[in-house]
């Protein structure tokens, strides 16, 4: 069997490859075994993994943490080996639920079920993500900062969690606490929709960024030394909580606007506040987000069939079969490890290199990027990185450091 480190290497080697093959200079073996050193020193740690809700929505057995093994090929993005590989030290796991009433994720045993509360919902996600973290010995609870580098130090996989989408405090600061209290260390103010205080990035703008309870929430949040994460809303919700913020704020897994206009993505006036609040961009690997030819794609894509349902109305099977030709003549590019560096290396100009990290959304995506299909593939990136003359201490940064940084920040309130 291959060391863990001869499997890393070989990584490196077809990503390198598959660079080539793009037309881009590929990373030098230096670069890669470079990659690798700091990687051993400064293991990465992940601003947002859905593993929670890709075993909640397993096909063949859903909501169930003991049938959904880590200590073999999971049938995801994610398990203990894979982890191992990609020299992961530390994760927050999102537990994420959609802010979407009557969605088909509130089911219980399988079954869907009458929508219920927002709340209860949220709790058994976090009960997924608990139970997960402690069946494994490889994964380690580590809700502070400390405790995430020493787990780090013993080479366990430091483990917090992330709640994306404040619809889940139900408008009620009592369940923001409590959800502080179960183990979160941030929230993501929105999900996709616009909130009764704060606009989403995906939806109309309501009420200019925050209301006045949504700073209050954002104080609170100060107070309890949960981070504060922009990735999801508006730019005016970005700029109005950074107003209000006392602590220093992330975006869990958010690109770069200038690159790729996509709302998702956060804009450079946004980025230059950044050094002066302390806060990190965590770079994700949403294919749309970091690939112009992706969005541009996928823009075409929904103008087509949006033209499809006004010619074919109640016609489903005409409009699903436009879509499926339309598909086949529009195959989706590809979106590369380079993009994702452009953007990376985009923040790190824009607000500087203490404010970029990592935020891959694994398991929360349906599309990859070439050479970052799965959680064992993010030395790729940094050898990458390590071509474009990073050095050691900055590679360093980007893997852990910055956000670590924050975190300690926010925990001393």
């Amino acid at each position: 069997m291959l060391s863990s480190r001869a499997l890393a290497a070989a990584l490196l080697v077809g990503a390198s490859h598959l660079l080539a093959a793009q037309g881009a200079p590929a990373p030098s073996r230096a670069d890669s075994l470079r990659a690798l050193r700091v990687l051993r020193r400064a293991p990465i740690m992940d601003g947002h993994n859905d593993l929670p809700w890709r075993i909640r929505e397993d096909t063949l057995h859903p909501m169930n943490v003991e049938a959904y093994d880590l200590r073999g090929r999971a049938p995801g993005m994610t398990d203990l080996r894979r982890l191992k590989q990609g020299h992961v030290g530390a994760q927050f796991w999102s537990v994420y639920i959609p802010g979407e009433r009557g969605d088909a994720a509130y089911r219980a045993n399988g079954a869907v079920t009458s929508t219920p509360g927002y709340a209860r919902v949220q709790l058994e996600q976090i009960d997924i993500a608990r139970r997960t973290i402690a069946r494994y010995p490889a994964l380690a609870w580590t809700p502070t900062a400390a405790e995430v580098r020493a787990s780090m130090r013993r080479g366990r996989i430091a483990s917090l969690l992330g709640l994306e989408g404040g619809h889940a405090i139900e408008n009620s600061l009592a369940a923001l606490r409590q959800y502080h209290a179960l183990g979160v260390r941030y929230m993501t103010l929105t999900h996709n929709v616009t909130l009764d205080w704060a606009d989403a990035a995906l939806d109309s703008a309501k009420h200019g960024g925050l209301t006045p309870f949504g700073r209050d929430v954002v104080r609170e949040m100060n107070r309890l030394g949960m981070l504060v994460d922009l990735s999801h809303v508006s730019p005016a919700t970005m700029s109005a909580a950074l107003d209000v913020t006392t602590a220093p704020v992330i975006f869990s897994h958010s690109g770069a606007r200038a690159l790729v206009d996509s709302p998702r993505n956060v804009p450079d006036s946004i980025l230059a506040r950044l050094p002066r609040n302390g806060g990190v961009v965590m770079v994700p690997f949403v294919t749309a987000f970091v690939s112009r030819a992706v969005k541009a794609n996928g823009d075409t894509l929904q103008a087509f069939i949006e033209a499809s349902l006004r010619r074919h109305g109640a016609d489903s099977a005409a409009v699903r079969a436009e879509i499926a030709a339309w598909r086949r003549a529009h195959p989706t590019p590809a979106a590369t490890i380079t993009d994702v560096a452009d953007h990376i290396d985009h923040v790190r100009r824009v607000a500087g290199v203490d404010h970029v990290g990592i935020g891959s959304d694994f398991d929360g995506i349906t599309e990859n990027v070439v050479g970052l299909e799965d959680v064992s593939t993010f030395p790729a990136l940094f050898a990458e990185l390590a071509r474009r003359g990073w050095s050691d201490a900055d590679l360093a940064k980007l893997s852990s450091g910055n956000i670590l940084r924050v975190l300690e920040r926010a925990e001393r309130k």
